[in-house]
């Protein structure tokens, strides 16, 4: 038996598959193509809805059901525009998971969904939203630090594998943000991760449908250059983005400047604020990936866009990931012995 068998067996329980390995849902990235090559492939995929159309969203969801055989997930994006039309539709589909994501749920979204016969699995980006999640009743989490791309937090997953999944060995934790080898996956899976979530490494897949130019901007992207939104002002709080730099990153800060002397003015609410602003991401990632418009759509990233530099299957990407984590576990082995 090889150690990877071993040591992620409780990953590959929860999901109900071969390898623990979680496609992150990407708005406009997660379609049904790269969902049901995921899922061939013995990994667990996600299906991302973002804010796209009630309809569509609906129709998706029924053609996964439809064309998969094994367990998936749909993301829920809690500050997209359209998130109460996309909880009420999953409600009545047999979808075998949910995963919230964008900001924390509220304890009766849980709850209610959970009614239903889904696993629910939960981000959690510091110690303090961990355990309020555990409250609220999600069956696993996804620890995500800020190196990843789209909606972060502020927290390096290096420390929070220290505050976090050091004191939760008896809770089902994946672990996500700028992963994109399989020696880190190994040595995440040695400190007690159930699997690795990936997001911009299956951008990076021959059956990722993102427009050509998007790919070709990651393929020339530095980690460095995958940045992170700021807040200018608590009077107008915003999720923080990780995408690469580009014209839609200066156009961000002058919308949030302008949101907020309106805010002053008394001319907008905030919540009417808050909606602009994930109005904006979600139409720029949209103009991006389906358009091709890596100038002044959003190029949603994590920094380990810095380390992939090829476009392989998805059946390539993940029996590369198993393979580099076996021979780490080997490699540490002898080391020991």
């Amino acid at each position: 038996m090889k150690i990877l068998d071993e040591i992620w067996k409780r990953g590959k329980e929860f999901l109900s598959v071969d390898y623990p390995i979680i496609s992150g849902g990407m708005t406009w990235v997660s379609t049904y193509e790269l969902v049901k090559s995921v899922s061939d492939n013995g990994a667990f995929p996600v299906f991302a809805g973002g804010n796209m159309p009630s309809e569509l969203f609906e129709h998706e969801i029924d053609r996964c059901l439809e064309k998969l055989n094994k367990p998936f997930a749909v993301n829920l994006i809690t500050i997209a525009p359209n998130y109460r039309e996309h909880y009420k539709i999953l409600l009545s589909k047999k979808v075998p998971f949910v995963i919230f994501a964008g900001s924390f749920p509220k304890k009766s979204d849980v709850k209610i969904m959970k009614e239903t016969g889904k696993k629910v699995m939960s981000f959690a980006s510091e110690k303090s939203i961990a355990k309020k999640q555990i409250d609220f009743g999600v069956d696993a989490l996804i620890l995500e630090g800020s190196e990843a791309g789209g909606h972060i937090g502020h927290v390096s997953l290096t420390v929070l594998l220290q505050d976090v999944l050091f004191d939760m060995r008896d809770f089902p934790v994946f672990v996500a943000g700028g992963i994109a080898t399989g020696k880190m996956m190994a040595h995440l899976l040695l400190m007690g991760a159930c699997g690795c979530q990936l997001g911009t490494r299956f951008v990076m897949s021959e059956e990722c449908t993102a427009h050509p130019k998007f790919k070709e901007a990651f393929m020339k992207a530095r980690a460095r250059q995958a940045i992170a939104t700021p807040q200018y002002d608590s009077k107008l709080p915003v999720v923080a983005v990780r995408a690469i730099k580009n014209k839609s990153m200066k156009d961000f800060g002058r919308l949030q400047l302008e949101l907020l002397n309106k805010l002053e003015r008394g001319e907008i609410t905030r919540e009417k604020a808050q909606y602009e602003v994930e109005n904006f991401w979600v139409g720029g990632l949209r103009n991006a990936v389906i358009d091709g418009d890596i100038d002044s759509g959003s190029l949603m990233a994590g920094q380990s866009v810095g380390l992939i530099k090829n476009i392989k299957s998805v059946k390539d990407i993940i029996k590369e990931f198993i393979d580099d984590a076996e021979e780490e576990f080997q490699r540490i082995k002898c080391i020991l012995s």
